[in-house]
């Protein structure tokens, strides 16, 4: 007998009359006096349910089916009909159903079929799964994954894998989660009574990678167009609803590319991708705008038909200064935007994606191009709204004394970056590239505020758990 999955059942509008064979859990179940179970089914191939009506002259009926509950694993043949319900296209009259897992204490299941909070769900993270939610926003992530690699490969780009563990902190500051092999009880010190790192696994001091984009660089000073796709680790004491101390980034990196090819391939990219998820994933992200209460085709329709703002800094300034909404003090001509800041630009003032460029050079990071004025970067953040900021990039420096200069201005040891100093001695060539946080974007597309609830085990501060 033929074994599908409810996708395609439902997809390729199988004929009916046929026997079939389906595998899955029990999302709902009803018994009847009269000796009928009906069954709701699902497998997570899609949002959908399957009906399966099981009658009391099956010879498991009174010993296993009828004790089935919500959670239960089974596998189900029988005739494939037309249901007479109106809410549902088919479902099967089961000739015989097998029982793969049983829950073992019904009572004390954690996922039943009523509504449960996103606090609750993160609590139960390796069950949660189960959930339609939880079903919906896995779909959508793994079209979104997909996608994203399809459209480089289209435009001709190669994937590297970088490092995770590396030496070297890219972003030039931050916290970073250190990798060691040291018995904590007995850590080794050298003569200046300091941690002997030489004895370590490594033989120096290593760290979980915040960003590939150094490593990335030197395949793009030899391949032309490369990028990375994986997870990245910061160790930030920030417990917000857009951090994560685990997370996934797609980083871009172009020889040749100015700002604005940059800017250009950005936009194109996101359009690009949004309109396929948007198109693929219609039912779940209907699933999700109906639970969320948010009209999220229609946001998405609208990301699609409109081009992104494109303003200098010094202009964002200028308009969160003329709102009245924050004091003076707070907005002088260089410091770096907070979440409340970037929210006003997109939510309250262009109501639109916005590509911020050329910051102060004080608070962005050494390898970015310096400008001609000498106090600006060729840097561009993009905010979208409700999220705020999801990509960052710049032109990298590729003058090596200008990279030195800036090494030695943010407190880098020039020594600890020769490989990445060579690639400016060597054919060097103007190149640019970028950042895109995975869970930013999924969690703007599928309207989801905290991205703890896209993450499948989210990691963050204190919890580690599952």
């Amino acid at each position: 007998m033929n074994m599908f999955s409810i996708f395609n059942i439902h997809e390729n509008k199988i004929d009916t009359n046929k026997y079939i064979s389906v595998k899955g859990w029990i999302k709902n179940r009803r018994h009847l006096k009269s000796g009928v179970t009906f069954i709701d089914m699902y497998d997570g191939s899609c949002l959908n349910t399957l009906q399966i009506v099981a009658h009391c002259s099956l010879p498991n009926y009174y010993e296993e089916i009828e004790n089935l509950t919500t959670g239960c694993s089974i596998v189900v043949s029988g005739k494939l009909v037309k249901s007479p319900k109106i809410k549902q296209l088919y479902e099967i009259q089961a000739k015989k159903i097998k029982v793969i897992g049983n829950i073992k204490d019904p009572s004390k299941y954690p996922i039943t079929s009523k509504k449960h909070t996103f606090e609750y769900l993160r609590q139960n993270s390796h069950l949660r799964p189960r959930t339609n939610f939880i079903g919906a926003i896995s779909r959508i992530r793994s079209c979104l994954f997909y996608t994203l690699h399809q459209f480089f490969c289209k435009k001709g780009y190669y994937w590297i894998p970088v490092p995770i563990i590396t030496s070297l902190n890219s972003e030039g500051g931050g916290e970073m989660f250190r990798v060691s092999t040291f018995d904590f009880s007995n850590i080794p010190i050298d003569n200046f009574l300091k941690t002997n790192f030489k004895k370590d696994f490594f033989g120096r001091e290593s760290f979980l990678s915040v960003s590939g984009q150094l490593n990335l660089e030197a395949y793009a000073c030899a391949l032309s167009k490369v990028y990375s796709f994986g997870p990245i680790f910061r160790a930030e004491n920030s417990n917000t609803s857009r951090h994560l101390a685990e997370f996934w980034m797609l980083e871009v990196e172009s020889a040749f590319f100015t700002l604005k090819d940059l800017m250009d391939l950005s936009e194109s990219m996101l359009k690009d991708v949004v309109g396929t998820v948007l198109e693929t994933c219609f039912i779940d992200i209907k699933f999700l705008q109906n639970v969320l209460n948010i009209d999220i085709v229609n946001r998405l329709e609208k990301f699609l038909s409109k081009k992104f703002f494109r303003i200098e800094y010094k202009e964002a300034i200028s308009i969160l200064k003329k709102s009245g909404k924050f004091s003076d003090n707070i907005l002088s001509s260089e410091i770096n935007l907070s979440s409340e800041h970037e929210k006003y630009l997109v939510e309250k003032y262009f109501k639109l994606p916005t590509i911020i460029i050329n910051y102060p050079k004080s608070f962005k990071a050494f390898y970015m191009k310096l400008n001609e004025n000498n106090e600006t970067v060729a840097s561009m953040d993009l905010l979208v709204p409700s999220v705020g900021e999801i990509l960052g990039g710049s032109e990298r420096e590729e003058n090596l004394e200008i990279l030195d200069k800036r090494i030695s201005e943010c407190g880098l040891n020039k020594k600890s970056y020769w490989w990445y100093r060579d690639l400016r001695k060597y054919g060097t060539v103007p190149h640019s590239g970028f950042g895109l946080g995975f869970e930013r974007l999924l969690s703007y597309i599928t309207g989801v505020k905290n991205v703890r609830d896209v993450s499948p085990f989210p990691r963050t501060v204190r919890n580690s758990n599952i």
